[in-house]
Formats: structure tokens, sequence, C-alpha cells
């Protein structure tokens, strides 16, 4: 065999090889898991959450564009663009969906039914329907919840030391909140408890 030949069917091998090498990669990028982020927020606002959200996957040893892939999805403060945003992400067929508000961990929660969903919640997941108990949370749903919401007879009671002759007391809800009624009424129930 000449040499020239032996060149030629070097460079022909290295060239298919190289065709192939794309492929490759492809083939290995589809094989990573695929977080899929649903927040009722925006990039701007939630930008240190992001930062511990990814520090904490690297913390268990997942690097975004690595071995992980993250899909996120923001709903810019429009709730009602998040069934649509959850949506999206079962199509996608990711492998986990994290949940960052109430909101989004509802509409992921209707979106499927087979895909894991993490949430996290400063609010009650029994009372917003996320899970059926603390124990036993039962389906593809399961969170950490603060229990923020279960605070404002505590923030009403704390007023009232700080400002014990306060007659009249405002309260700012956002009526469109999926726990706007229970807020609501703790306040409520609080007030009168104390007769204010």
């Amino acid at each position: 065999m000449h040499f020239d030949q032996l060149e030629r069917r070097g460079f022909i091998r290295l060239l298919g090889g190289a065709a192939a090498w794309p492929l490759a990669a492809r083939a290995q990028q589809a094989s990573i898991p695929v977080i899929g982020f649903l927040n009722s927020g925006s990039p701007g606002a939630f930008g240190h959450f992001v930062s511990a959200f990814r520090q904490g996957l690297g913390e268990a040893g997942y690097v975004e564009h690595r071995n992980v892939g993250i899909e996120y999805r923001w709903a810019e403060g429009q709730a009602d663009r998040l069934p649509e945003l959850a949506r999206e992400l079962v199509r996608a067929q990711v492998a986990l969906i994290c949940a960052a508000s109430p909101p989004s961990a509802l509409a992921a929660k209707a979106a499927t039914t087979t895909i894991p969903v993490v949430f996290t919640s400063g609010e009650d997941p029994i009372k917003l329907g996320l899970v059926a108990s603390f124990n036993r949370p039962g389906g593809n749903v399961t969170g950490v919840a603060l229990l923020i919401d279960v605070l404002g007879s505590k923030r009403l009671g704390l007023l009232r030391e700080i400002v014990p002759a306060a007659s009249l007391i405002a309260v700012l809800l956002n009526p469109t909140w999926p726990t706007f009624d229970t807020q609501l009424n703790d306040v409520q129930e609080a007030a009168r408890a104390v007769g204010q």
C-alpha cells in the first residue's frame, strides 16, 4: 500500500469521525437530566434565588451545562401565564419541576401527575391543596413549606406591642394570590381575638 493512500484513508477516517462528533455530543447532551424551573416572578428579581438553587445543585454534584440542564420559565408577575409555562416544561419532558412559588407549584401540579414537582412555599401546602399531609404528601408533589402565612397573627401582635395606641391597622394582601382568603382570615381572627 502506498503512503499517499494510507494518508488519504487516515484523512477520510478523521473527517468521518469529525462529522460524527456533533452527533455524539448531541446524544451525550440528551442523556443528561433536565430540570424545569418555574417561577411566577422575573429573573432579575429572583437572581439571588437562582444562584442559591445552582449552588445547592452544585453541592449535590450537579453543575448546569456539565451534567444537568435547566429549562427556566418565568411568568414575569403574570400568574395567569403559569399553567401554559408548566405545560411547556411537561412537553419538554423535564425530569423534575422546581416550582419556586405557590402559584407555580399549583400550575405544575395541574400540568402533570407523573413528573416530580418540588416546591418552596411560604403558605401551608395542605391548605393550598398541594399535598395530602406533611408526613405523607402523596402524588408527585413534595417540597419545603416555610409557613410564613401563619405569621399574620404574630405580626399583628408584634405591631400592637410596638404601637399599642393604634386603633386602626391596615393589611396589604394580593387578592389574586392562591392563599389570599387564608391569609385574610388568619389576620382577621387574630384581630378579633385581641379586640381589634
